[in-house]
């Protein structure tokens, strides 16, 4: 219903190229989302810097994780001389929240007819930001928008990580070192925020118990206090969620 009332009031937007509708999503990632993802990036490639890390490396850190966590677990490793299977292990338990969030937008993308590379391709643009913008965004959109316009996000986006690292690992040294490592966690506040707007029951339920409970739980435990809260939180928001709806659907009956 949500759209066919939005194609209603945009007629023109049936008529839209894969081009396009790829310049909107790269339009809408101009701003806030890409300065953010910059200034966020910036801090990790001066801590890049600061690990021994040299710029390219750090940049293909950027392109190949593509995850903030995954990254700084990586180079904090790599720079105490961990084992590479350690590495590897280590930045796969980080992104592991990639698995959910891969699958809470695949509802949205049921009619996707395409190649298994082009799936992979795909996959690798899911991140925190161009994620947070999917949910968002897709409800409204019809299914044949739905991937170009998360291209030309994800591009805007990468583009503008990559950017960051190297001005960061640049400028390590000359900008103040708490200036510059602060700046990482600017992703998540503004995840937050966009989060926060998506306007899911759930979501938002989880949102404010993460906020509530997370402080507690990391000063219990600095190694499990964010996995712990995650669990907690949106295991709590589920089932909130669950019993509204059944008592709502018990009303409505």
């Amino acid at each position: 219903m949500v759209e066919k009332s939005q194609n209603a009031e945009h007629p023109e937007d049936t008529e839209r190229s894969p081009s396009e509708v790829r310049k909107h999503g790269a339009r809408d990632a101009f701003g806030i989302p890409a300065l953010v993802l910059f200034a966020s990036m910036m801090g990790f490639g001066s801590l890049a810097r600061e690990s021994g890390i040299n710029v390219w490396h750090a940049i293909m850190t950027t392109i190949g994780i593509w995850g903030l966590p995954g990254q700084i677990v990586m180079v904090e490793m790599v720079a105490v001389g961990a084992p590479v299977v350690a590495v590897a292990m280590g930045v796969a338990a980080a992104n592991a929240r990639f698995l959910p969030m891969t699958l809470a937008i695949t509802p949205y993308l049921s009619d996707w007819k395409t190649t298994w590379p082009r799936r992979m391709l795909f996959a690798q643009f899911v991140t925190l930001t161009p994620w947070a913008a999917a949910l968002q965004r897709f409800p409204s959109m019809k299914q044949s928008e739905r991937i170009p316009y998360y291209a030309g996000f994800s591009i805007v986006c990468l583009i503008a990580a990559v950017l960051g690292t190297y001005m960061g690992h640049v400028l390590a040294g000359i900008l103040p070192r708490p200036l510059t490592l602060s700046l990482m966690f600017l992703s998540p506040a503004f995840f937050a925020m966009v989060f926060a707007g998506v306007r899911q029951r759930a979501g938002v339920i989880a949102l404010f118990s993460g906020a509530i409970i997370g402080p507690y739980l990391h000063g219990l435990s600095v190694n499990w206090g964010i996995p712990a809260t995650g669990i907690l939180a949106g295991s709590f928001a589920f089932g909130v969620d669950f019993l509204l709806r059944r008592y709502a659907q018990g009303r409505a009956s």
